[in-house]
């Protein structure tokens, strides 16, 4: 039988598998890390848009959100800038995280409602010291997605993802800033930090999450 038979004369979309093993890993551990797996043409698009915005688009990122928002020099030294979900040059990466989002839906019955991210620029030197990206019964953010946009990244330059796994005692995971890896986690479980490198380095930060809007607030404030 053949596969095209198996899937009703269609067959599957190419990122299904991806988004398999991501949910995968999500339903045994809540973390899921793939060296080098985020599609080619997304990654060039995601360079091509940093090429074009330059170095002046970056802000300086702050602790917090809202009227909350607030710069620690001392927990948090990098930049950032945010992706506009309707910009055009990052359209196949909002598609590509739209498709991931409504896959592990179905999969994983997560109900998440929307994803948001942003640019992550550190210099050398940079870093952001262990945090968790959501407090347990406080925030929307139940996935967080990582990935790199470093070409040609070694070992000894370091800069790498830290993640440090919930159950006491247990050795802490390393993630090297290489191109195109993924790392997705539960926001509320794995704490982590970004260790200083020594030489540029540049990612994308993202969240997916669910719908918490009530009586005319609209939740998340950017």
């Amino acid at each position: 039988m053949s596969l095209t038979s198996l899937t009703h004369g269609r067959l599957p979309p190419a990122d299904d598998a991806l988004f398999e093993r991501i949910a995968c890993a999500l339903e045994a551990r809540g973390l899921a890390v793939l060296p080098a797996a985020l599609p080619a043409a997304i990654a060039q698009a995601l360079l091509d848009d940093l090429a074009a915005r330059g170095e002046r688009a970056f802000g300086e990122a702050g602790i917090g959100r809202g009227p909350e928002t607030s710069t620690n020099p001392f927990v948090r030294r990098n930049r950032i800038a945010w992706i506009d979900e309707y910009d055009a040059a990052t359209a196949a990466w909002t598609d590509w995280t739209t498709r991931l989002r409504r896959y592990l839906n179905r999969r994983l019955f997560l109900g998440l409602f929307s994803f948001e991210s942003h640019y992550s620029l550190y210099e050398p030197g940079d870093f952001y010291k262990r945090h968790v990206d959501a407090f347990r019964g406080q925030s929307n953010r139940v996935l967080s997605l990582v990935t790199y946009l470093n070409a040609g990244w070694r070992p000894d330059q370091g800069g790498e993802l830290v993640i440090y796994e919930p159950q006491p005692g247990t050795p802490s995971l390393r993630v090297s800033p290489t191109f195109g890896t993924l790392v997705v986690f539960l926001s509320e479980v794995f704490a982590h930090e970004v260790l200083p490198a020594t030489r540029t380095r540049y990612g994308v930060a993202g969240w997916f999450r669910v719908n918490t809007s009530i009586n005319g607030h609209i939740d998340p404030p950017r």
